[in-house]
């Protein structure tokens, strides 16, 4: 894909979603770092359910590094896997505690240490608590970027995440990584994606297999 028609996509990703920002709700850095960790494998809505009451509980990481796991789950018990969830991140905040002095560090090198941390979690992270350019690759920029054509329907995450920071210029890293999840969030879904209102359509790969 030619550079004028990947800045022809991000243009319109821009028309359509002017505001996309992220839809945890979090105060500082230790809630964000809580919230992504618990929203694998399900909504955001979800996890915005159970944080309030987690954070009122566990105000700093020391406090979540040092609590009793069977109440910790309790707190997110609504959520899916919560036991294995309510044991990533505890140890992601005794990670932080005991080998990083209880400051939550940048790098995704250093990230990915942690429990409950992969690149995608590292990158949103790294994106939104400390505004470093990072472009995380969850399942709908997956499949957007699939379905665009920006990359190719074998990739793994990890591909696709060096591709598009090839493709796309750092300092629309965050702000595309919010689009694209809102497009494939509210638009271009999984299942029945609304394409009478893509303007997308002539390029998509799902509609047009022979591409």
């Amino acid at each position: 894909m030619k550079p004028r028609e990947i800045s022809a996509i991000l243009d319109e990703l821009q028309k359509l979603y002017p505001n996309a920002h992220c839809e945890l709700h979090h105060r500082n850095a230790y809630e964000m770092a809580v919230a992504v960790i618990l929203s694998a494998q399900t909504t955001d809505a979800s996890v915005n359910r159970v944080t309030p009451a987690l954070f009122q509980q566990y105000p700093t990481i020391e406090d979540l590094a040092h609590g009793k796991i069977k109440e910790i789950e309790e707190y997110i018990s609504s959520l899916g896997l919560y036991h294995n969830k309510a044991k990533a991140i505890q140890g992601f905040a005794f990670g932080v505690v005991n080998h990083f002095c209880g400051v939550i560090p940048q790098t995704i090198e250093e990230l990915i240490t942690l429990p409950g941390v992969g690149r995608k979690c590292a990158n949103v992270i790294q994106s939104e608590c400390f505004n470093l350019p990072s472009l995380a690759v969850d399942t709908h920029v997956s499949r957007v970027a699939k379905r665009l054509g920006l990359v190719y329907q074998k990739d793994t995450p990890e591909i696709i995440e060096r591709k598009l920071k090839q493709k796309i210029p750092q300092d629309r890293w965050i702000k595309t990584h919010h689009q694209m999840i809102f497009f494939g969030r509210y638009l271009c879904h999984a299942q029945h994606p609304e394409c009478s209102q893509c303007p997308f359509v002539e390029i998509c790969h799902e509609k047009n297999k022979n591409l």
